[in-house]
């Protein structure tokens, strides 16, 4: 089982290499927003759990996220592999997805991280705000200030599988074909 974490910060490009990526290596895509949103709507147990810290706007417990990643994972038993996509943002789910992992006799294999300049990623979000309507991406403060956030979390997972030599940079940008060569040529290596 070959597993991918894929690191972004908003307007990256992370979801669109995600796509190419789940694609190219047949991989199964793990969105802890999309998980949260299946789950709910499934009516599961984790995912009415889930609700209620939702409802009441707080957010959900790191325990309740890996039990749903847990069962994902169980139920893709004979999957090539995931990819994780804006997860983990902690130390803990870091810790926690190992330990997870390891109950499948599986690891991340390798930690990637799309390196994209402030002043690129907040032109970029501001022309996708122009299409997209996303209130988020049409003011210039709330971007940089998510950028701020991203960077905070996930520099200290980073740390933590650089530890085990998993984090590997990667230019994000250029066309969507040079980064998605780029991205390729790291998990071919680590295949």
């Amino acid at each position: 089982m070959f597993n991918v974490i894929l690191f972004g910060a908003p307007g990256s490009g992370k979801g669109t290499q995600s796509q190419k990526i789940v694609e190219k290596y047949q991989l199964k895509h793990i969105s802890t927003g999309d998980l949260l949103r299946s789950e709910i709507a499934g009516g599961t147990t984790l995912g009415l759990e889930a609700k209620k810290f939702m409802d009441d706007g707080k957010l959900v417990p790191d325990e309740v996220v890996i039990g749903m990643i847990g069962n994902l994972i169980d139920k893709n038993k004979d999957a090539k592999g995931f990819l994780f996509d804006g997860f983990p943002r902690t130390i803990a789910q870091a810790e926690a997805l190992d330990e997870l992992l390891k109950k499948s006799n599986a690891e991340i294999n390798v930690v990637i991280a799309l390196e994209v300049s402030e002043e690129e990623l907040v032109t970029r979000l501001l022309g996708r705000g122009k299409i997209s309507g996303r209130s988020d991406d049409a003011n210039e403060t709330v971007i940089r200030s998510r950028i701020e956030e991203y960077r905070k979390k996930t520099a200290v997972v980073a740390d933590y599988y650089q530890q085990f030599d998993k984090v590997k940079s990667v230019q994000g940008e250029g066309s969507v074909e040079e980064i998605f060569e780029l991205l390729s040529k790291i998990i071919d290596a680590v295949i």
